[in-house]
């Protein structure tokens, strides 16, 4: 089974990730999916139903549970683990599944490293921002500030955020070695800040946040 990393990265902030191998039906015949679920992957097609399990059979694993609890959706569509008080988010790109399990909001993004993620800058970032891109680093940056955002956007977990309007990161350097940023969510009168962690796995790049209390 390829855990790749199941890491507390705080006494009580638990990070994993899982190189997806294994076909379909191995998921399927370990995970007993409820009825709910079962309706969610059926109108998923393609690459991403795998993708869609491998990310729960990770969280499974991370909770250490003989029997395993069930996704289960709040109002807004975000994913809370059923029986745990523990704010829980999930992401996949290609061969990669990632996770955090945290007590406060937290979110995580994993994307593989695309070029054409430069031609999409201006959407997702401010003048600052997009200043303080590095040259000969340049995609890494782009890749951070982006799951970044994305990060936030689901520990916030209301939807109807603007990337470039609402989601706003402090200029940064880039370290190949990974590093951390702070990050903030300004919304009509809401405002709160998360603490950004990024670090690269292989030809992706993982970027967590959690809330700052």
């Amino acid at each position: 089974m390829p855990l790749k990393l199941h890491r507390h990265i705080e006494p009580d902030v638990e990070l994993g990730i899982w190189q997806i191998e294994e076909p379909e039906e191995w998921f399927l015949e370990r995970l007993g999916l409820a009825a709910a679920e079962q309706q969610q992957l059926a109108r998923i097609k393609g690459r991403r139903r795998v993708e869609w399990l491998a990310v729960r059979q990770l969280v499974h694993q991370m909770s250490g549970r003989k029997i395993r609890g069930a996704f289960v959706k709040d109002e807004y569509g975000k994913p809370h683990l059923e029986g745990s008080s523990h704010h829980i988010s999930i992401s996949h790109s290609h061969e990669l599944a990632a996770a955090i399990a945290a007590p406060v909001a937290a979110g995580i993004d994993v994307q593989f490293l695309v070029p054409r993620i430069e031609r999409l800058a201006h959407k997702f970032l401010g003048p600052e921002e997009l200043a303080s891109l590095q040259d000969g680093s340049r995609i890494e940056h782009l890749h951070v500030y982006w799951g970044a955002k994305e990060a936030l956007y689901k520990a916030y977990g209301r939807r109807s955020l603007d990337f470039r309007a609402h989601i706003h990161l402090d200029p940064f350097s880039y370290r190949p070695e990974g590093g951390q940023a702070e990050g903030r969510i300004l919304k009509e009168g809401y405002e709160a800040r998360f603490r950004v962690q990024y670090f690269r796995v292989g030809d992706y790049m993982l970027v967590y946040a959690m809330l700052l209390v």
